[in-house]
């Protein structure tokens, strides 16, 4: 046992030994100690991550969904519903993807889909590892998502079975899939399924492609054919060959310089491929599908291209259910309108309108093409066509900035006048040859659509402003010039943009962006809601009196006229675009012609909005007379969508007040401004007029006095009094009557009337009667006008006494005096009987005087005793109070019992004047 023990004790020994100088070497070098700890925590830590990884692709891979035999089959596709959720269309049916075996695709056109998606496509299992690592590098630098590595498979998979978010998960079972889907299926069959799958800027697959697009089987395809074909997939609406076809030339170059570079063709033939125009190509051919409500449905499918994370081919292929704004009905009355409703100037006239609801901004019809076309996704004129928009931007950029920047009032005064721009010396003028109108309300200038005050506006409002506010209705801006203020764009508008912006003064200030896609469901349940944001983008003063302005220039004072629809308010623009001279010569139009080159309608309801274009393609092809046939469109459309709805008007909100104020002046107007010096205006409130205008007032010195006139008829012992007065001032008056009876001092009144005349029965023989007449303003009763006076001496009662033969016949109205002839009357007048004039009333034969007391109010009246003996009575005096002479006086017209007057042998109803004609 010692043996042992001591060998025991030597082995601790020795062991002791050994520690002590791997110490003491340690302590020599402790770098190497410290890097060997961090490389086994970096492996710790890389095991962790690797392990979470797997556990995290596991959880990915477990929610992946199977390889479901149907969807290989392509049978999941889109559906589109209209606004009251009916289904309205389909992607899908044979026609529309004929199928190919792999068999019948030739080597040129596999070699060009291989050449530019996936040349490692035959030796890769499902992923390329080489073009993976490259993209995982872009992702790392540039961000997830920032460069793809699909391969053929991969896409087969993504496009039948997942979605197109660019997620990690959704990577992670792409990839899975695309493994599994290779170790199920061989390389032909998945590139058959590609192939057939494959989304190629309107039709599906390379077979109906082939057609579509060259009228050719595919082994007619040559190897420029077959390139152009590869090269869609990546942007089927930016490379479409029929609307875009430089794009898709280029892109077919770039495939053939890859299959160039590959080996898949020689040099000669890339370059005989690459020499080959592209319009020699393309053969569209007419034997393809229709699909309905074409204007429509191809703005629905820019929209969803435009959605991040929707890819192209998704939209054909993923089983996606689409709802939209459509209205079917006004979708088909618009496109039965363009088509078959409107007067044409001539086949090369082209028009387009974008329906909008107002409040939403839901687009609810398209008409973007005058006749149906053979071919999908072609250009669309009411969403695609870029021209210069004329007057209607002036609410956008001139007015409606001034009122919101500056609080403009609906009254606001700019004057026409010759002026130019800031930087140039060119002359503004008004359209169609019309002067200048000098000054005038913004109300006036933007319903005649005069062209110096919107300039005058837009420079006052400042281009910066005026651009933030155009802008924020959805108007493209990019160098901006003052001609814009004109509606001189250079690059232009669409129709679609037009009915956004003027949508939101319709709604209140609120601008929504028209949209023809409310949500987009998918198989799997997940929905995308694409309805945008309503943002306010002005005051809710501006928004309404630029629509109550338009309103104006829709109706009968301004240019819009034959916009209007009856019963529904309306407001809305006018818009043209001029030719050059240079352009008219050019173009050989007739320098008397009102030639324009577009012809624009904006306008809106409460309800709906519609914007509406017409023109030419090119301008060489025609020019229009004027508006109308916008406006003619715009009127018909709007009729048909409102009928059987009723439309409020704009609601007036409470920071604007109407306000009538002096036309000339702009002040509050006075009691005596006359109506028709008065306008009734909107004010921002707070800045309306408290000033009250003094252009019309008036004092006793403007108004004159009353004419009156006063005398005695001795029939009826009374004393007959009349007045009238006329003042050049507006309002009515009424008349304070005083009286002074004999043996008064004073005037005592009689009565405040409106009356013109009085009577004083029996009044006092010998008695003098003064009687004065004041006109008193019912406006101001401080304004009186100088009072007119005037007396009346009543004879004595002996003086009144008369023979039979006169004073006698007169009271009890003598039958022989009634019927005496005309010669009688006149031998009357020879012998010293005072005319009914009032004037000299002697006998030039006569031995005695005639009474010569007429008034000179035509009330004298001679004796009537036909002999000239009576006693005349010729004191000179105003008030000629001689007895009357029968009832021939005019002082007679106020007599309560006229005598019946004596039958008139003249023709009925020739009375002398002639009819006025009603305009003058």
């Amino acid at each position: 046992m010692s043996d042992e023990y001591r060998t025991r004790q030597e082995r601790k020994k020795a062991m002791s030994h050994t520690k002590n100088r791997n110490s003491s070497k340690s302590s020599g070098k402790p770098g190497k100690s410290r890097v060997k700890k961090i490389l086994t925590a970096l492996a710790i830590v890389f095991a962790v991550i690797f392990a979470a990884g797997g556990i995290t692709a596991v959880a990915m891979i477990a929610g992946a969904p199977d390889l479901d035999e149907d969807k290989l089959r392509m049978s999941n596709n889109p559906e589109f519903y209209d606004k009251d959720g009916e289904m309205f269309a389909t992607l899908s049916g044979a026609e529309s993807r004929r199928h190919a075996n792999i068999e019948d695709v030739p080597p040129v056109m596999k070699d060009a889909i291989i050449s530019i998606e996936d040349i490692r496509f035959y030796d890769h299992f499902g992923l390329d590892m080489r073009r993976l690592g490259g993209a995982v590098w872009a992702n790392v630098t540039g961000g997830f998502g920032a460069e793809g590595a699909s391969t053929i498979t991969q896409q087969v998979v993504k496009n039948l079975f997942l979605s197109s978010d660019k997620k990690i998960s959704r990577k992670v079972q792409e990839q899975y899939l695309a493994v599994r889907l290779e170790q199920r299926y061989t390389k032909d069959e998945i590139l058959e399924m590609y192939l057939n799958m494959i989304y190629l800027s309107g039709p599906y697959g390379v077979v109906e492609a082939s057609d579509r697009f060259f009228s050719k089987e595919l082994d007619e395809l040559t190897v420029a054919d077959a390139a152009l074909l590869a090269g869609l997939p990546q942007r089927p609406t930016a490379y479409h060959p029929l609307n875009h076809p430089e794009r898709a030339e280029q892109r077919r170059n770039t495939v053939i310089n890859q299959m160039e570079r590959y080996g898949k063709i020689t040099a000669e033939e890339a370059e005989e491929a690459r020499n080959t125009p592209i319009e020699d190509q393309l053969n569209p051919s007419t034997n393809h599908e229709e699909y309905p409500y074409q204007s429509y449905m191809d703005h629905v499918l820019n929209e969803l291209e435009s959605i991040e994370g929707i890819e192209s081919s998704d939209i054909y292929s993923s089983g996606m259910k689409v709802y939209t704004n459509l209205d079917t009905g006004a979708q088909e009355y618009v496109e039965d309108l363009m088509q078959n409703g409107l007067n044409y100037p001539d086949e090369e006239t082209l028009s387009a309108v974008t329906l909008m609801d107002s409040e939403t901004g839901r687009v609810t019809a398209i008409g973007g093409q005058r006749a149906p076309s053979e071919e999908r996704r072609i250009y669309n004129l009411a969403t695609q066509i870029n021209r210069a928009p004329g007057s209607t931007i002036k609410p956008i950029l001139d007015y409606g900035p001034a009122i919101e920047n500056f609080q403009w009032s609906t009254y606001h005064q700019i004057t026409d006048e010759e002026h130019t721009y800031t930087d140039s010396e060119q002359v503004i003028r008004n359209s169609a040859g019309r002067g200048y109108f000098g000054d005038v309300s913004m109300r006036e200038a933007l319903a005649l659509s005069l062209n110096v005050p919107a300039l005058k506006a837009f420079q006052e409002v400042g281009s910066d402003q005026a651009r933030s506010f155009g802008e924020s209705l959805g108007m493209p801006l990019d160098n901006m010039t003052e001609a814009y203020s004109l509606g001189g764009f250079r690059d232009g508008v669409s129709t679609l943009e037009m009915a956004g912006a003027y949508g939101a003064f319709a709604n209140g200030g609120h601008y929504t962006k028209p949209y023809t896609v409310e949500r987009v469901e998918f198989p799997d349940g997940r929905t995308i809601d694409l309805t945008p944001d309503t943002n306010r983008v002005m005051e809710d003063y501006t928004a309404f009196m630029i629509s109550d302005m338009l309103k104006t220039a829709a109706s009968s004072e301004g240019t819009g006229q034959h916009a209007n629809v009856d019963g529904i308010p309306l407001a809305g623009k006018t818009g043209s675009t001029n030719f050059t001279s240079e352009e008219r010569e050019d173009y050989g139009i007739p320098s008397d012609a009102n030639a324009i080159k577009d012809g624009w309608f904006v306008g809106y309801s409460s309800r709906y909005t519609a914007a509406v274009w017409t023109g030419y393609n090119d301008n060489s092809n025609g020019f229009l007379s004027g508006t109308r046939l916008a406006q003619d469109k715009f009127r018909q459309v709007m009729a048909h969508v409102h009928e059987g709805q009723e439309t409020p008007d704009f609601e007036q909100p409470d920071s604007v007040v109407r306000v009538g104020v002096e036309k000339e002046t702009g002040l509050l107007p006075s009691d005596f401004t006359p109506d028709s010096a008065i306008v009734h205006e909107y004010f921002v409130k707070g800045t309306e007029p408290s000033s009250v205008s003094e252009e019309y007032e008036v004092d006793a010195d403007d108004l004159g006095s009353p004419q009156l006139e006063a005398a005695y008829n001795e029939n009826l012992h009374s004393i007959i009094a009349n007045w009238s007065f006329s003042a050049d001032v507006p309002g009515d008056f009424t008349f304070r009557v005083e009286l002074r009876e004999p043996g008064e001092n004073d005037y005592s009144e009689v009565d405040m009337t409106k009356e013109t005349d009085l009577v004083i029965e029996n009044p006092e023989y010998g008695g003098t009667y003064s009687f004065r007449i004041t006109a008193v303003s019912d406006e101001d009763e401080n304004l009186e006008s100088e009072p007119a006076s005037t007396e009346v001496t009543v004879p004595e009662e002996e003086d009144l006494i008369e023979d039979d033969d006169g004073i006698l016949d007169d009271i009890f109205e003598d039958e022989d005096a009634e019927e005496g002839t005309e010669e009688e009357d006149e031998e009357q007048e020879d012998n010293g009987n005072g005319n009914d004039d009032g004037e000299d009333n002697g006998n030039d034969n006569g031995n005695g005087n005639g009474n010569d007391n007429g008034n000179d109010n035509g009330n004298g009246n001679g004796n009537d005793n036909g002999n000239g003996d009576g006693n005349g009575n010729d004191d000179g005096s105003d008030d000629d109070n001689g007895p009357p002479e029968d009832d021939d006086s005019e002082g007679d017209e106020d007599e309560e019992e006229p005598p019946e007057p004596e039958e008139d042998d003249s023709d009925d109803g020739e009375t002398g004047d002639t009819e006025q004609d009603p305009e003058e």
